[in-house]
């Protein structure tokens, strides 16, 4: 029986890429950096060290250092990566923004008698600060976040520390996420059931259930 829905954060309930894409796109501006690649370019430099950080071989500040250095393609003192970046992340946090699926999905989860959870591979810190300033916090019960544990999705103990937390067995909560990989089938691996969030109907017969919209889901 279905107790609990843990909700991943970026790309589910925050439209983190729209955000990230038109910072970067100002910030590297300033420095020079213009065109479409550059979205593109940060984009899969922040995926490469933000792995990193999540199997624990860099620390969270440390992709964020790294992630400079390798956009830029120069060699960075530590202060003046953490100058740079800065320069971003302003701009980044400036242009969150929730769904308008979200609070809805959240609120129909609640009704059904559900937990609701949120399980991220973001800093602890900086998401809860992103769930308190768009209004998301009152709508969840529980905050489980990857640098709380020893290591981020799609590794099993980041589910089961999560279910754990919530006081089930695997079986009983669901996951949604956008990720295939590290939501979806990270999920799948540690035991609960899971549904793909594909907004834009880019997966083909990924072989779990996939909703285009939270609005989708049922309880």
């Amino acid at each position: 029986m279905l107790r609990a829905v843990l909700f991943d954060l970026d790309d589910t309930l925050v439209d983190q890429v729209t955000a990230s894409g038109a910072a970067v796109t100002a910030w590297a501006a300033e420095l020079g950096m213009t065109g479409p690649e550059v979205p593109v370019r940060w984009a899969a430099v922040s995926e490469r060290h933000y792995a990193r950080y999540q199997t624990r071989e860099i620390t969270f500040t440390g992709q964020r250092r790294e992630r400079v250095r390798d956009f830029l393609g120069v060699p960075l003192s530590d202060d003046e990566a953490d100058e740079l970046f800065a320069g971003y992340l302003r701009r980044y946090e400036a242009g969150w923004t929730v769904f308008g699926d979200a609070v809805p999905a959240l609120r129909r989860a609640r009704t059904a008698g559900l937990t609701v959870a949120v399980l991220t591979n973001g800093d602890e810190s900086q998401q809860r600060r992103k769930l308190d300033r768009l209004g998301l916090a009152p709508e969840i019960d529980v905050l489980v976040a990857s640098s709380a544990l020893p290591a981020g999705k799609p590794d099993p103990r980041a589910f089961g520390h999560a279910v754990g937390l919530l006081g089930l067995d695997t079986a009983q909560a669901l996951m949604v996420g956008d990720s295939l990989e590290k939501d979806v089938r990270g999920a799948v691996a540690a035991g609960l059931p899971a549904v793909l969030l594909d907004r834009a109907g880019v997966h083909r017969d990924p072989g779990v259930p996939v909703v285009r919209g939270l609005d989708e889901l049922e309880f």
